[in-house]
């Protein structure tokens, strides 16, 4: 049974929200080493799942958040991603040659309309995809909890300026 609570947030990840409550952060923990370059995609990632890899991976790498030990989940988010655009290209097609429902229901063999096995494969892919997708930030809502700050400096304030800056004494007055 996990322990009560939310999940324990990794390091790197409380680093980029930032520690407004001030709170003693934990020690640090043994991270894994982040590779020299961005890793390379599962071998056994189809064609829409490498493309989506290679859109996303350079940029969790940057930020620091994709390591060798992520590669597999990193996988399994592109492969749901790949299963679900190939569900949906595959549902359009049907959809196009059946006018009145649109592909969307499908007549067995006792003539009984049934839901499209596509339909409950695209919507399953597109829940894991977005399952995934949040554990690396990928959301809106998991980036809304990122720290506004993490690309860059601050917005200046609109107050900055306004004060003299305190004047420089020489180092013997001192």
């Amino acid at each position: 049974m996990p322990p009560p609570g939310p999940p324990p947030v990794p390091l790197i990840v409380h680093r980029l929200r930032g520690n407004p409550s001030k709170k003693k952060l934990r020690p640090p923990g043994p991270d894994p080493a982040l590779s020299p370059k961005c890793p390379e995609p599962p071998s056994f990632l189809s064609a829409y799942a490498c493309d989506e890899w290679w859109r996303v991976a350079p940029e969790l790498w940057a930020l620091g958040l994709l390591t060798v030990l992520d590669s597999a989940t990193l996988g399994a988010y592109a492969q749901a991603y790949g299963r679900w655009r190939e569900a949906e290209e595959a549902l359009a097609r049907v959809a196009d040659r059946d006018e009145h429902m649109h592909g969307l229901l499908i007549k067995t063999q006792d003539g009984n309309p049934r839901r499209n096995p596509l339909v409950k494969i695209a919507a399953d892919a597109a829940a894991d995809m977005v399952r995934y997708a949040g554990e690396f930030g990928l959301t809106a809502v998991a980036r809304s909890r990122l720290a506004a700050g993490v690309s860059g400096q601050p917005a200046p304030s609109k107050f900055e300026g306004l004060l003299a800056s305190p004047i420089q004494r020489p180092k013997n007055e001192r």
